[in-house]
């Protein structure tokens, strides 16, 4: 599983638009959420959202870090006029946060709700068990007061409504209270389970006057390799980048192409100046893959992250492979360079058509190629798997670079082996 993290604003957004459907419509949440970017005209967007000038407001920095209250960057119970004042006055400010630095660009603008009592709730996955948290003491300090949270498991093939909640909850719970939260934590889980969260907390959410439960601060990652069936679900949403780090140019251009197709591609830059380099079909081969170069003691030397799934077009992969390429060949080493185009067993991915689509990127690049005295290691399997093998020994020949072809007979931490301890420059690098 790929965990991918998301901003509070879409993931209000996501338990706004399911949170009633799976509760039967008894928790409905109030859905004013407006994001904020360097791009947005408060006033226009006051226009269209009337809230923002009739409610009071909450501001917050929506970019993947925590403690925002501890670092001065919440603002509550504010007018239009004081929010607009505020964001204006911290939007492309550079704050540091623990050891990472950064620019703020995108703010959270939401209702202020007057509230007395705050709880804790998060959901988190395990191997053998989803594992949900409670406490009654929500809030900053739920960290010093964890003797105080509640644990209940959740067996990974087991169905939410056959897990005993009240005998735990009513520990800290009881009455009306105790049924409510019993019954909002069972519609929490279903929208985690069924919409593919990964993680889900929420510290803390209050209980107005009137019984509506309302999240107040929220963090949230989900499953991205679940984007091809969750998609619809999750609507609009993005994936960014950790605080402090700004999509580079190719990884900007891959998003791009990713969100032009119904297939997966995606790039992660490491280290532009590194040997080993990787292209890999599938979210969970490329986890295994990079596992394995870090195992072998690679990891400093490991230049990308990223995959491609899904039956990309020829085109598309192409262009994927390209951008890859073109980074890889930039800067010589004159220890020579490794490419690892690997893959697990496709299911559905025409591995012919992929590969002509990275065929075409090897021929256009060759002279690079050969400069930077790259070898490449290629193991794949699935639909069409002897053909593009058979592609890719042929182009090894007529281009003069050295290729090294496998198919599913080889298993994958194997190639990746033989691609790191099989070449001399790299053992004494090593050594």
């Amino acid at each position: 599983m790929a965990q991918k993290g998301i901003r509070e604003y879409h993931a209000k957004k996501i338990l706004a638009r399911w949170l009633p459907e799976y509760s039967n419509g008894e928790f409905k949440l109030h859905g004013k959420y407006a994001l904020v970017t360097p791009e947005t005209s408060l006033d226009e967007l006051a226009e269209k959202e009337k809230w923002l000038k009739e409610d009071r407001l909450v501001v917050k920095p929506d970019q993947l870090f925590g403690k925002r209250g501890k670092h001065g960057l919440v603002l509550l119970n504010a007018t239009f006029d004081e929010a607009k004042k505020w964001i204006d006055e911290h939007m492309g400010k550079e704050v540091q946060i623990g050891k990472v630095k950064g620019k703020l660009t995108h703010f959270l603008v939401e209702p202020f709700i007057p509230h007395e009592k705050e709880y804790y709730v998060a959901i988190k996955d395990d191997r053998d068990a989803d594992h949900i948290y409670f406490s009654t003491e929500g809030g900053v300090d739920i960290e010093a007061n964890w003797d105080k949270v509640i644990q209940i498991d959740v067996p990974v093939l087991e169905d939410i409504d056959n897990i005993d909640l009240r005998t735990p909850l009513s520990a800290q719970l009881s009455g009306e209270e105790l049924d409510r939260i019993e019954r909002f934590i069972r519609a929490l889980y279903k929208v985690y389970r069924d919409l593919f969260f990964a993680f889900l907390e929420i510290n803390p959410f209050a209980v107005t006057e009137s019984g509506e439960i309302v999240p107040l601060d929220l963090v949230a990652r989900l499953d991205d390799c679940a984007e091809y069936w969750a998609a619809k679900k999750w609507g609009d949403i993005e994936f960014p980048a950790p605080f402090g780090r700004e999509l580079t140019p190719e990884e900007k251009y891959i998003k791009e192409l990713d969100e032009k197709t119904g297939a997966s591609l995606k790039l992660t830059v490491l280290n532009p100046k590194g040997r080993v380099w990787t292209m890999v079909a599938g979210g969970g081969a490329s986890v295994i893959y990079t596992d394995t170069i870090a195992d072998l003691g690679y990891a400093k030397e490991l230049a990308n992250y990223g995959e491609y799934s899904g039956n990309p077009s020829t085109q598309f992969t192409y262009e994927y492979a390209k951008t890859i390429l073109d980074l890889m060949t930039r800067e010589p080493d004159p220890r020579g360079k490794i490419l690892i185009i690997g893959g697990g067993i496709a299911n559905f991915t025409d591995v012919a058509k992929t590969f002509k689509g990275i065929i075409m990127a090897l021929r256009e690049y060759a002279d690079k190629l050969k400069e930077n005295k790259v070898k490449i290691y290629v193991r794949r399997g699935g639909p069409n798997y002897k053909e593009g093998l058979r592609l890719m020994r042929e182009l090894g020949k007529e281009l003069g670079i050295p290729i090294e072809v496998y198919g599913p007979e080889l298993h994958m931490t194997r190639v990746v082996r033989l691609a790191l301890e099989g070449n001399p420059e790299t053992q004494e690098q090593k050594a």
